[in-house]
């Protein structure tokens, strides 16, 4: 991926961030270029290793066609989920480790789904599912260009139109 100054990008566990600065500097007598990332929202800057940036996980904001693929993963079938909570719980915990925007709209699926089938669950989910969220919103967001209300509206609406369809 190439980077340049101003460009919005998203860190897998920081969310977006735009890019200040690309800098060079010595580590162990090589020279390392690094971009520097202050995150949205906070008062966080980040460097990574501009040759570590695809193994951090870096990348542009989703495009159209990205988010058509976000929509589809919220609206396909859900996975089998285990029937014991804590094995449940550390598996969507792992899920939303990654970082990985995909893994987290199954999270997000998954939960919205269970908490609508139910009626009820966990606080600890309840909390794990407002984590999960934020980041797709953002996300659709930034890749439309409309306000985080707006964007949960329409992040709404995809979970609303798998539940019209079933």
């Amino acid at each position: 991926m190439r980077f340049a100054e101003g460009q919005t990008i998203v860190h897998p566990h920081h969310g977006p961030a735009t890019v200040r600065a690309i800098k060079t500097r010595p580590l162990r007598d090589i020279q390392c270029s690094y971009v520097l990332l202050e995150v949205h929202d906070t008062n966080l800057t980040v460097g990574v290793p501009v040759d570590s940036a695809d193994v951090v996980g870096l990348r542009p904001v989703l495009d159209a066609d990205g988010l058509e693929k976000l929509f589809e993963v919220l609206r396909g079938p859900s996975r089998p989920e285990d029937n014991q909570w804590s094995r449940r719980f550390k598996d969507n915990q792992e899920r939303l480790r990654t970082g990985d925007i995909y893994i987290v709209a199954g999270l997000v699926r998954d939960l919205s789904r269970r908490l609508e089938a139910k009626g009820t669950m966990s606080h600890a989910e309840k909390e794990m599912l407002r984590y999960a969220r934020k980041p797709l919103v953002t996300e659709i967001g930034l890749a439309t260009g409309i306000a985080d209300e707006e964007a949960e509206r329409v992040l709404d609406g995809v979970m609303a139109s798998h539940l019209a369809a079933v």
